[in-house]
């Protein structure tokens, strides 16, 4: 599991998170919201490891493998099945050694052979046609060069690549913003089937309804959890701070009522005993 204790997270001046403590199960599929600057995308910094927490400690599981979609493309002549297969770095690590590696060193080749097959090395074509498939692409472009698309289906490639990926943490920083209907709906029954631990950021509530079972809400430098999808998390929280509310206004109504009476009776010998008290 991802467990934060004490987190304290700032950027410059401003504190994101203060002290704070938060738990994500495996398999869990994640929500993370809260308003502009709040905090979300500087999270997903600290999960990758890119950036220090400034107190606290946030615990990955060493064994855990994180995928991410990648914000800028600089292998713009690749085929695009090519592209997305690169998402697999230990597929490629693999055949890559198994390609340089001399037809003598027979012992060393059926290693890297046993391991290819453990990788699905095989099927590897096949599985990124079908993650290219479902976000659009036909299949006569599969084996187009990544600078023939235009930026928005360039990072749908970026997507497939990630989703390629092997991987127990899947983080996405606003996953459809370049989606049609189509591939937002198959990119819902893809991460529904996904094994592993899923934590999204969106602005489309419907997309983060429909895919999210927690929801962390960043509230006054807090992670606030919350069991179930967006309108969920809308319905807990207002409950949240209706309860708030009638807690302050009693509070407010009973420090009404002792200020009352420590004004009349303060400088009443009898009664400044209890005055003080109270």
């Amino acid at each position: 599991m991802i467990r934060a204790t004490g987190l304290t997270l700032r950027r410059g001046t401003k504190v994101l998170l203060d002290d704070t403590d938060f738990v994500v199960n495996p398999g869990e599929r994640v929500g993370i919201v809260g308003k502009n600057g709040a905090g979300k995308s500087t999270l997903f910094a600290l999960l990758q490891g890119r950036l220090d927490a400034d107190a606290g400690s946030l615990l990955i599981p060493a064994s855990w493998r994180i995928a991410s979609v990648e914000q800028e493309i600089s292998d713009n002549d690749m085929p695009a099945r090519e592209f997305v297969i690169d998402g697999d770095t230990h597929l490629r690590a693999l055949q890559a050694e198994r390609a340089a590696t001399p037809d003598g060193n027979g012992h060393r080749i059926a290693e890297l052979e046993s391991a290819l097959v453990e990788a699905d090395a095989w099927s590897a074509p096949s599985r990124a046609e079908q993650l290219l498939a479902g976000l659009g692409f036909a299949p006569d472009e599969w084996m187009n060069p990544v600078r023939s698309f235009s930026g928005g289906w360039q990072m749908r490639l970026a997507l497939a690549r990630a989703l390629m990926a092997p991987s127990e943490l899947l983080l996405l920083d606003e996953p459809t913003n370049h989606l049609d209907l189509d591939a937002m709906l198959w990119l819902e029954r893809w991460l529904a089937a996904y094994q592993g631990t899923v934590m999204l950021i969106s602005h489309d509530t419907e997309f983060l309804d429909a895919v999210a079972k927690i929801i962390l809400h960043f509230d006054q430098a807090k992670l606030v959890r919350y069991r179930g999808g967006y309108e969920d998390f809308l319905s807990q929280r207002a409950e949240r701070l209706r309860q708030s509310r009638i807690a302050w206004d009693r509070q407010t109504r009973e420090a009404a009522r002792l200020q009352s009476f420590i004004d009349r009776f303060k400088a009443k010998a009898t009664k400044a005993r209890q005055a003080q008290s109270r």
